[in-house]
């Protein structure tokens, strides 16, 4: 399996970074080793002092594709998640700098956090989905899929032009604004509207 990322999706989170706004899906990858084991805390890697969270509606692929048309593209997810792609931003801006990828920055061991997957007839409209992240019991970040510059259907179509989808892999969809720096001892709740999908610590 595989993780697809996409990045500035949500025009807040652009500007609170500075950045372009994309003519097109910015897209990234993470291993599979880059998940975060269950019940496990997340460990702050040595190469970075300044790692993020960003907190986003997942997607789990449920059948092979490519070339997937966006009116097509609801027949390949069933279940939908939150969860967190850390990221390391002193060692992502040297590397923009630079003109280099990111995946240092991006894809170390335990930056995927996968939250509980729930089915999504659970939602009326997947389009409209409230999601969360909470750090030490505050809220940090919240978004709505409506605010995705593109949806979850027209994501899987964009992808599905570069790359297979295969049963099990995962798009991750962008994060809103509200990233921030993470240390020790943070506890780390992710929300799906009012039910709670992940929780962990940071070591």
């Amino acid at each position: 399996m595989k993780i697809i990322c996409i990045g500035r999706n949500y025009t807040e989170h652009i500007e609170e970074l500075h950045n372009e706004r994309p003519s097109d899906p910015v897209v990234f990858l993470k291993p599979d080793t880059a998940i975060l084991l269950k019940k496990q805390a997340f460990f702050i890697p040595d190469f970075s002092k300044d790692v993020h969270h960003e907190v986003e509606i997942l997607v789990k692929i449920n059948k092979v594709g490519k070339h997937i048309d966006k009116k097509f593209a609801n027949k390949y997810y069933d279940e939908i998640s939150v969860g967190i792609d850390f990221t390391a931003r002193d060692l992502q801006s040297k590397l923009k700098e630079k003109g280099l990828p990111w995946e240092k920055a991006k894809a170390f061991d335990g930056a995927a956090v996968i939250g509980k997957w729930i089915s999504k007839k659970n939602f009326d409209d997947v389009n409209n989905i409230d999601f969360s992240l909470e750090k030490n019991e505050n809220i940090v970040q919240k978004g709505n899929t409506q605010l995705m510059l593109w949806k979850i259907d027209e994501l899987i179509e964009y992808v599905s032009k570069y790359f297979t989808l295969k049963i099990g892999d995962i798009i991750f969809t962008g994060t809103p604004s509200g990233v921030g720096k993470v240390i020790a001892n943070d506890k780390l709740k992710g929300f799906i509207e009012n039910k709670e999908l992940f929780s962990i610590t940071v070591k």
